[in-house]
């Protein structure tokens, strides 16, 4: 299980040393992401990828749910109906559209809307970001969660410490 921690850094210097320390700590740079105000010079460090800036997951989970919902309501409301229609219809058919909704509904929310929408989680972060300070999100094991921020904190005490939250990858 890995959790994703927030750390606030005044500057894109103390950002380059923090992610120094990191990486002499054993943390990999791809599970660092940094994130700054459009058109900051992020310089060497790993920015933050379109899939953390944007709300894709949240928008896929809500748009598969709806997507499925819809798509049942729908077979249903056809199964019922087939004497109206006048077709021979099987009850498979409200299994077809769940599942047709559920892909519409990804595509639909998370690809269309999601993708173009900024991560919720990260929008208590852009008033801090426009005033210039860099966003540091690391994902680590949960028993490292202790020691990463004791690094971050004894070395660079103006590091504000905003949380963790618990993050799944989809391919580990």
């Amino acid at each position: 299980m890995n959790r994703r921690l927030y750390f606030v850094l005044p500057d894109v210097d103390t950002s380059l040393l923090v992610e120094r320390d990191l990486l002499l700590a054993k943390v990999n740079d791809s599970l660092m992401h940094f994130m700054g105000k459009r058109g900051t010079d992020l310089k060497d460090l790993p920015e933050a990828t379109t899939l953390q800036k944007s709300d894709i997951i949240h928008g896929i989970k809500v748009g598969m749910f709806s997507g499925a919902l819809g798509g049942a309501a729908l077979g249903g409301i056809i199964y019922v109906s087939r004497d109206f229609i006048g077709m021979q219809i099987v009850p498979g058919i409200i299994l077809l559209f769940f599942l047709g909704g559920s892909v519409l509904g990804v595509w639909i929310g998370g690809l269309l809307i999601g993708s173009s929408t900024p991560n919720i989680t990260l929008h208590g972060f852009e008033h801090t970001m426009d005033e210039g300070h860099i966003l540091l999100m690391v994902d680590v094991p949960v028993e490292r969660v202790d020691e990463i921020r004791e690094i971050v904190k004894s070395h660079f005490p103006q590091a504000e410490d905003h949380g963790e939250e618990e993050i799944f990858h989809a391919f580990p």
